[in-house]
């Protein structure tokens, strides 16, 4: 098979399958997709995807077991997407396990390589949605981390100045910067108004995040709470930890940079570099007859 017509038999059959379906659910899958834009926003091209992954998900949920379910779902909180469905990260799996798989088959085609090794381009589509969701969280993560110190110190300002900690949170939310962690801490504080106590609401917070710095944070306000401690000592005493922390991060990382620098030098640099110097000399030595 040439690669002209592997590409058309590829087009042909991701043609022929849309046309299908489009042709049979038309209105459906256009009500669908305008309703799930009008929900969650974005374009139009999203929100039919998103309704594609809907349909296959439907289709896999009785292969998804509850202890999958049960921990999909914690990253799927982490990542800030509680209402994706274990079943629809199973067909984004499938899906890209696929699309893979034929890029594997044109690729090796084209190369003239075996097209049994297309096996292993399904198999890095299949695991690469679990590289995206890892990629998502710590994304998540650095945001949430960039955030914390500021907001902390905008926590302890108002806790000082006089208001009780759920007045505080309020102030937090409204004067902090739009980010991950405002809406973290706009949901504790939902969840304080609805009846729930501060070390419950506390607890629900860094069980969402899971990010260990702002786990040993809500730990030492769940102490203090306990024992009496003032809280703005406490809050105070966290913020010049958590700047004191940051500093030595951005010092490892300084240090780790020209380590970091090294291999693309001698590889790209280097190598460069000597042949502008030592290429004409080479040159008159071997073809101009030495000086």
């Amino acid at each position: 098979m040439t690669p002209l017509m592997t590409i058309g038999f590829v087009v042909l059959v991701f043609g022929t399958t849309f046309l299908v379906v489009f042709a049979l659910y038309p209105r459906r899958f256009l009500a669908a997709a305008q309703a799930q834009k009008a929900a969650q926003g974005g374009s139009f091209v999203g929100a039919s995807g998103n309704v594609i992954l809907s349909r296959i998900g439907a289709l896999n949920r009785p292969l998804v077991s509850d202890n999958f379910a049960r921990r999909m779902g914690r990253r799927f909180v982490a990542m800030g997407r509680p209402r994706m469905m274990p079943e629809e990260f199973v067909a984004m799996q499938e899906l890209c396990a696929v699309l893979f798989g034929v890029l594997g088959l044109m690729l090796l085609n084209l190369l003239k390589g075996p097209l049994v090794a297309s096996i292993f381009f399904a198999l890095f589509g299949f695991l690469f949605p679990y590289i995206w969701l890892a990629d998502q969280i710590k994304k998540r993560h650095h945001k949430i981390n960039r955030a914390l110190p500021y907001s902390i110190d905008l926590l302890t300002l108002s806790v000082e100045a006089g208001l009780d900690f759920q007045a505080a949170i309020a102030t937090v939310v409204e004067k902090g910067r739009p980010g991950p962690l405002m809406e973290e801490f706009g949901i504790m504080l939902g969840e304080i108004k609805l009846g729930k106590t501060r070390e419950e609401a506390l607890r629900n917070l860094a069980d969402r995040v899971q990010l260990p710095v702002l786990t040993a944070f809500v730990t030492n306000l769940i102490q203090a709470d306990r024992m009496g401690t003032s809280l703005g000592k406490i809050l105070r005493i966290q913020s010049t930890q958590m700047r004191i922390d940051r500093t030595q991060r951005a010092e490892k990382l300084a240090n780790e940079a020209p380590v970091k620098m090294l291999l693309p030098l001698v590889a790209c640099f280097f190598p460069t570099v000597f042949m502008i110097l030592f290429g004409p000399i080479v040159f008159r030595l071997m073809y101009g007859g030495g000086y």
